[in-house]
């Protein structure tokens, strides 16, 4: 494989990864500017914010989707090395995407739907450790911390060891884009799911 094909998949997915799906539904819905309402993010937890259920929903679609479709065609094409790169790089893409001036969302849903198209098996255990902790605790960033903690070790045991260290580093970003809400849990003050 040369490195022009890793490099082309790693743009392709990095701008796959920088659609806002958040911004777009937020307009399509007309629910104002997304980035003035709650915590400001762009993801799925704060369209839900604005009480607009479906365009949360769509939202997280889009932003998991994109992630599995940038792996799934990455692997299509040039195989597994592409699929890896393309997982990473449309996590890039949605965390600082060029489209909003490097100013991104948190990454959960393109993090989940990236190992759903790695590894089905991972990806489902790692939605099912989302929403068991999100039923218990009510939290949506806890849910998405305790996701990305278990997620290289479920690689590790149901995929293989080299795809537990890509997704180490796709869990780090999680938890370095999650950095103020561990601060606000560690207070006291973390928003639940619902409240606005």
């Amino acid at each position: 494989m040369t490195m022009f094909l890793l490099l082309f998949t790693a743009v392709l997915a990095y701008l796959l990864g920088s659609i806002p799906f958040g911004i777009v539904m937020a307009k399509v819905f007309g629910l104002g500017d997304l980035r003035a309402i709650g915590s400001g993010n762009i993801g799925a937890t704060n369209v839900l914010r604005t009480g607009n259920k479906l365009a949360a929903f769509l939202t997280l679609l889009g932003d998991s989707g994109k992630g599995a479709a940038a792996v799934l065609l990455a692997r299509a094409l040039i195989g597994e090395e592409g699929a890896g790169t393309a997982a990473l790089f449309a996590m890039l893409g949605h965390l600082y995407p060029v489209f909003l001036k490097f100013k991104g969302g948190k990454g959960v849903a393109t993090f989940l739907g990236t190992l759903l198209a790695l590894s089905f098996p991972v990806g489902l255990a790692a939605c099912a450790t989302w929403l068991v902790t999100a039923v218990i605790f009510r939290y949506s960033s806890l849910s998405a911390l305790v996701a990305a903690l278990l997620a290289p070790l479920y690689t590790a045991v149901l995929y293989h060891q080299h795809g537990a260290i890509l997704v180490g580093i796709l869990s780090a970003l999680i938890f370095y884009k999650h950095r103020e809400n561990i601060a606000r849990m560690r207070a006291g003050n973390e928003t639940k799911i619902g409240q606005k």
